[in-house]
């Protein structure tokens, strides 16, 4: 397996699990029975699961431009340390990002966004000039 394809897997392997700890903050705020139901008044979870939504949510949303380019990049058979550099990078920018974010590590998570960005930019790029 190419290392792009490989941080692809990590990438949305990451992506995929990162409902579970608020879901378990969830039934442990709510219980298992409001938990599992529709309650008309539903206790807020703990500020750290509201974060970690939030940062599950940016992460679904990138991860379709990522897995995007980096199929594409595969299927036209582009591939270079630039790119495997940048799904590297992209997958510790993402997992930086959702426990900055859960955290409430202020300028942590900007910047962790921000180096996933970039990583998703040089993707294209190298993509577009070959």
């Amino acid at each position: 397996m190419s290392t792009e394809l490989l941080y692809l897997t990590l990438v949305t392997a990451f992506t995929g699990l990162l409902w579970v700890p608020y879901i378990l903050d969830r039934v442990a705020v709510r219980g298992l029975i409001d938990a599992v139901g529709y309650p008309e008044n539903p206790k807020p979870q703990s500020p750290w699961a509201q974060r970690l939504m939030k940062a599950h949510a940016n992460a679904v949303e990138n991860l379709v431009v990522f897995a995007s380019l980096v199929l594409i990049a595969h299927a036209l058979g582009i591939t270079n340390a630039t790119i495997a550099g940048a799904c590297v990078v992209y997958f510790w920018a993402r997992v930086v990002h959702a426990v900055a974010y859960t955290f409430a590590v202020p300028w942590v998570r900007t910047l962790a966004f921000t180096v996933g960005f970039i990583s998703q930019a040089l993707l294209a790029w190298q993509i577009f000039v070959q």
